[in-house]
């Protein structure tokens, strides 16, 4: 049972200014897993200020300085990985074995790529007599979500720390876990106190006070496309830095000379990973009309080898979904895609067959898709493949940009032909022929799915604004 009553600010576990509580569902069992605080507009000013108090002198630290720091804080992360998994798989669901191989270490990913990158950044550059200065942005608010929690924290804490920032997180109230654990690892690293600030949520009572707050300097959000709107909204009267990662429909384009057997098994494990429950998840697998059938038969194969059950479970490699709410916005659009005409090839609405218990979907696939029909245009957010033909590669493409979203995509075929169409493809990220994540590379989407980006090089420098020193150094002119 895990019980995090307390918030993180200026260096210590405080009470909440109100004293009101939650529980938090472990969605396979739909049993209390632990207690968390929310907080409210008081808790945010008192994180705020003790942000604001510790900018001054954190930001002036040096490059060697925040070094240590962060290799304290990667040390504190290895000792208690394993931990954090456990955290995950009970929070939200995660697959064990998941949360072991993926969530967690994707963490340490983060932190070490921040560090490597803190090492050789150049924070001054000069243009002739001028000297062009990278300095912290000040105080950032960071929003995060459920669905990959500690990755969506630790890419915004990482650059965040490393840049001389100081911060307030507030993680999801579904999956908060994780992020207390991190905090207990970055109170032992020994950070100067008010740098690191923690308050627990939901997002009208502390999402909206950090976004409005005028002492926050910038909002680093992961989150939906709706609250992302509200949250723009919410930053505009003070002027704010905001960068935001929302929510995604990545088409797959299988081109004409793929693999196809690889290919469209590899894509639909790839859509019901983490129960789909990821924004740059494949989930329209765009294919030639007159090899429709053939991929059909190949996916409806491929999703009944892949059978629902307790994340806890060693085995189990399709767990729920992370609540109540998101099993009943699933079984939703489930519906609407039947009643649209899509085909159900396999799955459905309902729990698996012998699961009344935990937020559990069927592994889903639907063919024949149009691109109008709702099931091709929103996101599920669960075990839910569209399946939709195309004529030409011209139509392919087409398709592919036909939606609001622009987060993520995916080709495959013959390498130059699948580069080619990539690049025709309106998205932050193309992964060609089964390319895995790049911690190194920039993470973040075209149109709807947000602005910025996060991970590598350009999610540190997201935390940095640039001074023009004019006449800083003397030139010699021959």
């Amino acid at each position: 049972m895990y019980e995090y009553t307390h918030f993180y600010i200026e260096g210590k576990w405080v009470h909440p200014e109100i004293e009101r509580t939650i529980e938090v569902i472990n969605p396979s069992t739909e049993r209390c897993v632990g207690l968390i605080s929310l907080g409210s507009n008081a808790d945010v000013n008192k994180a705020v200020y003790a942000a604001k108090m510790a900018f001054a002198s954190y930001s002036q630290t040096s490059v060697d300085q925040r070094v240590a720091w962060l290799e304290a804080i990667i040390a504190g992360y290895q000792r208690r990985i394993n931990d954090i998994a456990e955290a995950i798989c009970a929070e939200m669901g995660a697959p064990i074995t998941l949360a072991n191989s993926a969530h967690a270490p994707s963490g340490l990913a983060h932190f070490m790529q921040a560090l490597a990158t803190l090492k050789q950044y150049a924070f001054e550059e000069y243009r002739g007599s001028t000297c062009l200065r990278k300095e912290p942005v000040g105080v950032c608010a960071l929003i995060t979500p459920w669905n990959w929690p500690i990755n969506q924290i630790a890419c915004k804490v990482a650059p965040a720390l490393a840049a001389g920032c100081t911060m307030v997180l507030k993680p999801s109230e579904i999956a908060p876990f994780d992020a207390a654990i991190l905090t207990e690892i970055i109170d032992e690293a020994g950070l100067p106190h008010g740098v690191f600030n923690l308050v627990n949520g939901d997002g009208p009572g502390v999402g909206r006070a950090l976004s409005a707050h005028p002492d926050v300097d910038m909002v680093s959000f992961t989150g939906s496309t709706r609250a992302g709107i509200e949250i723009a909204k919410n930053a505009a009267n003070t002027v704010k830095r905001i960068t935001q990662e929302l929510g995604g429909k990545s088409a797959n384009i299988l081109l004409h000379d793929a693999d196809f057997e690889t290919a469209v098994s590899s894509g639909v494990r790839s859509c019901f990973v983490n129960s789909g429950q990821s924004c740059n998840a494949p989930t329209r697998m765009l294919v030639p009309a007159s090899k429709l059938d053939r991929v059909t038969e190949i996916a409806k194969a491929a999703a009944q080898n892949i059978e629902p059950k307790d994340a806890a479970l060693a085995e189990s490699r399709l767990g729920p979904v992370a609540s109540k709410a998101q099993y009943d916005k699933v079984q939703r659009l489930i519906k609407k895609a039947i009643e649209e005409g899509a085909d159900l090839v396999v799955g459905g609405s309902g729990k698996p067959e012998g699961m009344q218990t935990g937020y559990f979907v069927k592994p889903t696939i639907f063919s024949n898709v149009s691109s109008s029909m709702t099931i091709a245009q929103d996101e599920v957010f669960g075990p839910v493949l569209a399946i939709l033909p195309y004529k030409d590669e011209a139509e392919a493409i087409a398709i592919a940009n036909d939606t609001l979203y622009g987060l993520s995509g995916y080709v495959s075929g013959e390498p130059e032909h699948a580069r080619r169409v990539a690049k025709q493809i309106r998205t932050g990220t193309v992964h060609i022929n089964g390319a895995s994540v790049d911690y190194c590379s920039p993470f973040g989407g075209y149109k709807q799915s947000g602005n910025g980006r996060e991970w590598g090089l350009e999610g540190f420098e997201a935390f940095l604004e640039v001074k023009t020193m004019l006449g800083y150094r003397e030139v010699q002119v021959d």
